[in-house]
């Protein structure tokens, strides 16, 4: 039996999905496939390279502060790699494609192609209103599915998230967060040739009245993706929630912590998990 592993957005919080990952390997159970969202396309995509969850925490930590900068070149003046770039951001999110590509380096991994574990990875494009996906799965045909690309690239055009980062200008497109269309590719993961679907999201926060612009557009964005990501539960076999409603996508500070609470809240879910997943499993 093959499974699939579907991650979804949710800015630092996707460090969960590493402490998650590392409780399934734990109990045997062994990710055939996997399909990740913006912090869950670089979780995916690291995964998908070969690291061990005790590699991929380091690089979350080491990577964290330059991939959350902010860059006064680029909000005061356009340098070369941000001309042309109409919509802003608080930041630009070239760090993220130089922090997976230099990850890649090391594997000896470049294009998504590389990558040899079964691998999707949405985006969002603005220009032509339509999900895309990054695969390494031959198979998925047709104009919504890209399959040359550099892994960096995947990763950013899924992790630009709208506000923080400016859209990232790629070939044809201009693309933003995978999460807009697609926060829990777990149909996508399906595709991958996976018997069993297991999924990873975020608990949502207790509604109550927000009073900064901030707080009310990340309230917003969780209630919307909730929404959304409805068909996407009904296409996993089992699903992880993980309660982590105090933490903000953006506080690096809670790494460590998002961490080990994706570990030991996985923990409780294996007896379940291995029950849907069925024998095989020891």
């Amino acid at each position: 039996m093959k499974i699939g592993l579907a991650l979804a957005g949710g800015g630092v919080r996707g460090a969960a999905h590493i402490g998650a990952i590392k409780a399934l390997q734990e109990n045997g159970i062994k990710i055939d496939a996997v399909a990740g969202t913006s912090a869950g396309s670089i979780v995916a995509a690291l995964y998908g390279m070969g690291y061990t969850t005790d590699e991929m925490i380091k690089l979350f930590n080491y990577f964290s502060k330059s991939v959350m900068a902010i860059s006064p070149k680029y909000m005061f003046s356009g340098i070369k790699e941000l001309r042309g770039i109409k919509l802003g951001g608080v930041t630009t999110s070239y760090n993220i494609e130089l922090a997976i590509q230099e990850s890649g380096k090391i594997k000896n991994i470049k294009n998504i192609k590389d990558i040899k574990l079964p691998i999707s990875i949405p985006a969002t494009d603005l220009i032509s209103d339509k999900e895309i996906i990054f695969t390494n799965n031959q198979n998925l045909q047709g104009e919504e599915y890209i399959h040359d690309i550099e892994i960096g690239k995947a990763v950013r055009a899924s992790s630009t998230f709208p506000g923080m980062y400016a859209p990232f200008e790629y070939q044809k497109y201009q693309f933003v967060d995978g999460g807009i269309f697609d926060n829990l590719p777990a149909q996508e993961t399906k595709k991958l040739g996976v018997d069993k679907v297991i999924s990873v999201k975020f608990k949502l926060k207790t509604p109550r009245k927000q009073n900064t612009i901030y707080n009310i557009a990340m309230q917003s964005l969780d209630l919307m993706t909730e929404k959304l990501i409805e068909e996407s539960i009904k296409a996993s076999d089992y699903v992880i929630e993980i309660d982590l409603k105090d933490v903000k996508p953006f506080n690096i500070g809670k790494l460590e912590f998002c961490y080990k609470e994706g570990y030991m809240q996985t923990l409780d879910h294996i007896i379940k998990i291995k029950r849907v997943i069925g024998n095989e499993i020891k």
